[in-house]
């Protein structure tokens, strides 16, 4: 959270001053900026690609509920069909 709030906005302020104003070492913040991406946050990015397909496909008319249904909707779907090919 702090790393990426410090990436967002060195280009306004130094890094250096941003690390130590959130009380974190500049060898971490470039640690952070060289690693790739955890397997959580690649879930993450997929689910949110997965929220925002079904949101617009509703025509942006299901609220969170709804959104959460045609998931697991999906889901389950994704597992029948990967039943049926064994």
């Amino acid at each position: 959270m702090k790393f990426g709030f410090i990436a967002k906005h060195r280009g306004i302020w130094p890094a250096a001053w941003l690390c130590e104003a959130l009380g974190v070492s500049r060898s971490g913040f470039h640690a952070w900026l060289t690693r790739p991406p955890s397997a959580r946050s690649r879930s993450d990015e997929a689910l949110v690609a997965k929220v925002r397909e079904s949101f617009i496909a509703s025509d942006r008319t299901y609220g969170a509920r709804r959104v959460w249904h045609d998931l697991l909707a999906e889901a389950s779907h994704a597992v029948c069909i990967a039943s049926n090919a064994s």
